[in-house]
């Protein structure tokens, strides 16, 4: 079910692409991230910040793509969104001395220090790859491709979050049985 949730607002865009235009496409986006969110709210009582940041993102871009009529503004979202990402992981780690991953998901992970590091690391070069790839197809590609490489090029976080699987379960630790 969450992962049919994850993909939904992609494919409706998607679809709203190819039967309509950008703009029915990004109004659909927007509305799917509304429902999308509302969703995991009722699910989870609570909204991660990722997901806030991405609702306020396809929001507010996608009202500058209709109310300008200019796609350039959908199609530099997925960029602002990694880079920020990226950033603010990195910013964390290295200023702040804060590992923000293990933070979110230590509660549910118990692995050592520095595979902590290395995750994050992984997700900052990751972050940073995918806001430079998008950058790359929405400057030098036409919509039409940029909309394929959206949907298609959900391989790219397909096989990071496998890989990062098999890494982490290399690393798990258990818990010692209590007495």
């Amino acid at each position: 079910m969450k992962i049919i949730l994850d993909f939904l607002p992609i494919l409706l865009f998607f679809g709203a692409y190819k039967y309509y235009d950008i703009y029915i496409a990004t109004a659909v986006l927007m509305a799917a991230t509304v429902l999308q969110m509302a969703a995991i709210y009722l699910i989870d009582r609570k909204l991660q910040t990722v997901h806030k940041i991405t609702l306020a993102l396809i929001l507010v871009f996608g009202t500058l793509t209709l109310v300008l009529h200019d796609e350039r503004f959908i199609k530099w979202k997925p960029t602002v969104l990694y880079m920020a990402m990226a950033i603010a992981l990195a910013f964390a780690l290295w200023v702040l001395r804060k590992n923000f991953l293990k933070i979110l998901l230590g509660s549910q992970l118990s692995l050592p220090e520095p595979v902590w590091h290395r995750l994050t690391v992984a997700w900052v070069a990751y972050c940073a790859f995918m806001a430079a790839t998008n950058a790359y197809v929405a400057a030098y590609f036409s919509t039409e491709d940029w909309v394929n490489f959206k949907l298609w090029g959900y391989a790219f976080p397909l096989v990071f979050i496998v890989c990062q699987g098999i890494y982490i379960a290399r690393h798990m630790q258990t818990e010692p049985p209590q007495a």
